[in-house]
């Protein structure tokens, strides 16, 4: 299995996931703005959204799209408990969580990637997150994760998406719910690992 991923970027709530989940599975990096691999190969010949992350199954099979791939990880390591039984309420929770980040949060930092945004244009955006992030930051209220005492891969994406935030001048500090949860999801070794192995921590 491989997973290409870019350092920092959404592909690491897939690779905290695998790690979480104790599968084996090799790491492919891809440089976004060039759309090329390590070994100086096209992206787009492995993908034509050019996007990660992406997951190649042992068969050649792909996958992408990060809240697929996650429940792609969960269902094939049920063991570990990333995400509830299929058909229950509780697996419909993690997909809702799923869905909220996806369109609310991670679609919501795009825009504040973008250099020709203008900045008035980025300061909306940025006061729209933190009514987001208010939201979420009450629903932790009493919980260690997004389904209470329980991790799931919802948590894994959730991190990823909250860790860009004070690289883009948006300040969690003022949640108290959301800086307990960060701090309680980077203290995770799975966590560790993954952001080690894409260098962002030493």
């Amino acid at each position: 299995m491989k997973l290409y991923y870019s350092p920092g970027a959404c592909s690491l709530s897939p690779h905290i996931a695998l790690r979480e989940a104790g599968i084996r599975f090799d790491l492919v990096k891809a440089a976004l703005q060039t759309h090329t691999l390590a070994d100086g190969s096209d992206y787009y010949q492995v993908t034509a959204k050019g996007q990660v992350p992406l997951l190649e199954l042992d068969d050649g099979t792909r996958l992408s799209e990060g809240p697929a791939i996650l429940q792609y990880i969960a269902d094939h390591a049920p063991g570990c408990g990333l995400a509830p039984e299929a058909g229950t309420m509780e697996r419909y929770r993690v997909q809702e969580w799923l869905n909220f980040v996806t369109s609310e949060l991670h679609k919501g930092f795009s825009p504040l990637f973008n250099p020709k945004m203008p900045q008035e244009a980025k300061e909306i955006f940025a006061a729209r997150l933190k009514d987001k992030f208010a939201w979420v930051d009450s629903k932790l209220e009493g919980s260690d994760y997004l389904m209470g005492k329980k991790f799931s891969i919802a948590d894994c994406y959730l991190f990823t998406i909250s860790n860009w935030a004070a690289g883009l001048g948006i300040d969690l500090g003022g949640f108290k719910n959301v800086e307990a949860y960060r701090a309680r999801m980077a203290a995770r070794p799975a966590v560790q690992d993954a952001m080690k192995a894409e260098g962002l921590l030493k």
